[in-house]
């Protein structure tokens, strides 16, 4: 079964603005996060806190530099936001379509999931893209590093 036949089943809600809720208060929510981030510059030591894996261990998470990834995005700088977080920017287009994907069937009815189901093989190939991305961001002089 591919991410676009998955199953599709009328909604038991009832109204199109209860579907809606859900996909609105998400856009919403990233909508309010990225506006903070565009006015509260995270490129600005200690303005949004520090990551407490790197406080604690010295590592860079997946996540690390992710606000200075948004904030660039938010100026347009894609060069800059990718240096700050890869994954991350990497990552937006397919959250943009399962984000999509969600609006749409709620819009039509359809009950589908968030995330749709991935088989067990790009699972474990995300995991291991995941793993190599801490990896390789955390060795000496990595340009991956945020």
């Amino acid at each position: 079964m591919s991410l676009t036949t998955e199953r599709l089943v009328p909604a038991a809600a009832g109204t199109r603005a209860a579907r809606m809720r859900g996909p609105l208060l998400a856009a919403g929510g990233v909508a309010a996060t990225t506006l903070a981030l565009r006015l509260r510059d995270p490129h600005v030591s200690h303005s949004w806190g520090v990551c407490p894996l790197y406080l604690a261990t010295g590592l860079y998470c997946p996540g690390c530099g992710s606000l200075r990834a948004v904030n660039d995005l938010t100026h347009g700088h894609v060069a800059a936001a990718a240096s700050s977080n890869l994954l991350l920017v990497a990552l937006i287009p397919v959250v943009g379509l399962l984000f999509a994907r969600w609006s749409l069937a709620s819009w039509q009815g359809h009950d589908a999931h968030l995330v749709p189901p991935v088989p067990r093989a790009l699972t474990v190939a995300l995991l291991v893209l995941v793993t190599v991305f801490v990896v390789a961001r955390n060795l000496p002089g990595s340009w991956l590093a945020p």
